[in-house]
């Protein structure tokens, strides 16, 4: 069957895809990286050598692997040769500390730990459960994966896939707390592939330069690689390296978070560099200002695609910034065939134009937080049909042409004296004060309110914290007023650019 036969089922897998495009462009390159370029033909075959030995091994479906390392074709394939053994590809985060890492390990319950030099530096001293090792770049970390596969020309035993059966497992930011397996099945990344699928292509040439155990970059990486396009993998994010990976391979597309946005577009020699190819650029992971996005369409060629909604599924958000430039406030609709509502407190649904929790149901939802039933409990909400929604914990509303706007995580909404103070709304009178770069606020302990809004600021050569806490607190009303502000020098994130407050709580208290 063809790769475009299969795209127009009802289902299939992304291995199956992987082997049409094998089939039918053997020669074509499927996936480069800084240091290898692979053939649709090679991916194939790596897939097929790793999935025969985790069979040898006597992994058998629904099993998982646990994969952490940088990016790197090698990572590719394994979790390839882990989906086309019938098992579950557990993507650890290796940018959290070893102590973490190894808890998610553990909860993997794998026997297989692939992992590069990088992760078995960050996971020195931990006791990992993971019995076996295998170096994805053939360091000493573990035996080497070229030794490692079966033998060349060697195929799996092939394994039958439905779409509830587990895809990956995703660990959450860990920005509220310990991370949570978030499973997410075949059918739910299927949905990912089909949904994009026509923005990419045969002809796609996709830069990644988020981690691949990210959400993020599997919402381009999967229907790049479905749809027969090329995936062009950074290491690790640099915003001129960026520009001359992009000029060179003549890049098509790319996903970006905010934070790298911003930088690339600081840059004094932007203009120089020759990015005509691009068709269109996505952005999802953190709040997008709508100056950003304006300065991308007026400068950089191609469309501009923001997408709001969660790992966990819920419902996608799209906002199409180039065919709607009066709604760059908002992070745009509901996605075809999603469905999203406002409730308030106590649960009850909201007419449009109030502002209360976002709650959102779609054919793309995960199966569960791994071995945790009661945390997959709390995100359900169920309508008066019985419909299940997912909480996606954020504070919106919605305008009168059903764009959404985003006002805060609902954990990070302030009550102060009683009344409510949302930090984006702060963030947003700070941010367009000329000596801003960046800006967070939180909400601190205050014995007098309850709680009182603080802001972090990275400021600009010579300006004064003080002076812009007073501008900022003569715009806006008496409850809402700035307690305090403090420059830093930048604010902590997420490797996929989430402002992380609870350090900066932590860091004030």
């Amino acid at each position: 069957m063809t790769a475009l036969e299969l795209l127009d089922r009802d289902f299939a897998t992304l291995s199956d895809l992987v082997r049409a495009h094998a089939a039918e462009r053997p020669d074509a390159v499927a996936a480069a990286d800084p240091d290898r370029r692979l053939s649709w033909a090679e991916l194939d075959a790596l897939a097929d050598r790793i999935a025969a030995r985790l069979q040898a091994e006597g992994l058998t479906k629904g099993e998982c692997t646990a994969i952490a390392g940088l990016n790197s074709v090698e990572q590719i394939a394994v979790i390839l040769g882990t989906l086309r053994a019938g098992c579950v590809a557990g993507l650890i985060t290796n940018s959290a500390t070893g102590a973490q890492m190894a808890a998610m390990i553990a909860d993997t319950g794998a026997r297989h730990l692939f992992l590069d030099s990088a992760a078995a530096a960050s996971l020195e001293g931990q006791a990992v459960a993971a019995p076996q090792r295998i170096a994805m770049d053939d360091s000493d970390a573990g035996e080497a994966l070229g030794q490692w596969m079966a033998p060349e020309g060697s195929a799996p035993t092939p394994v039958q896939i439905a779409p509830e059966d587990g895809f990956n497992i995703i660990y959450s930011s860990g920005t509220t707390g310990t991370p949570k397996g978030i499973v997410q099945s075949h059918g739910m990344r299927w949905q990912h592939i089909i949904r994009g699928a026509p923005a990419y292509g045969p002809a796609a040439v996709t830069i990644l330069s988020t981690p691949l155990y990210s959400n993020t970059t599997m919402a381009s990486f999967m229907p790049t690689l479905g749809s027969g396009g090329r995936v062009v993998l950074m290491k690790k994010f640099d915003a001129r390296g960026f520009l001359e990976l992009a000029e060179r391979e003549r890049a098509t597309n790319t996903m970006l978070v905010p934070v790298q946005y911003r930088r690339i577009m600081a840059l004094e020699d932007f203009g120089r560099f020759d990015l005509s190819s691009f068709v269109m650029k996505y952005c999802t992971s953190a709040p997008f200002p709508a100056a950003l996005k304006a300065d991308i369409l007026k400068r950089w060629p191609g469309g501009l695609v923001e997408i709001y909604g969660m790992t966990e599924g819920g419902a996608a958000f799209l906002l199409e910034a180039h065919k709607y430039p009066d709604k760059l406030h908002t992070v745009g609709q509901p996605a075809p065939g999603h469905v999203a509502k406002i409730i308030d407190e106590g649960g009850k649904e909201l007419p449009q134009g109030e502002v209360g929790e976002v709650v959102g149901r779609s054919p793309a939802m995960m199966t569960g937080y791994n071995n945790r039933p009661d945390a997959t409990k709390a995100m359900h909400w169920r309508d008066g049909e019985g419909h299940l929604y997912y909480r996606h914990g954020d504070i919106g509303r919605f305008d009168e042409d059903g764009f959404l706007t985003l006002m805060d995580r609902a954990k990070d909404m302030i009550i102060s004296g009683g009344f409510n103070i949302y930090p984006s709304d702060l963030e947003a009178i700070l941010q367009a004060d000329a000596r801003v770069i960046e800006a967070a606020v939180v909400g601190m302990p205050s014995e007098e309110w309850g709680e009182t809004p603080v802001a972090f600021v990275v400021l600009t050569p010579g300006a004064d914290a003080e002076s812009v806490r007073a501008d900022c607190n003569a715009k806006v009303g008496k409850t809402q007023r700035l307690s305090a502000i403090k420059a830093v020098s930048e604010l902590p994130r997420s490797p996929i650019g989430k402002v992380l407050k609870r350090e900066l709580r932590d860091a004030y208290a």
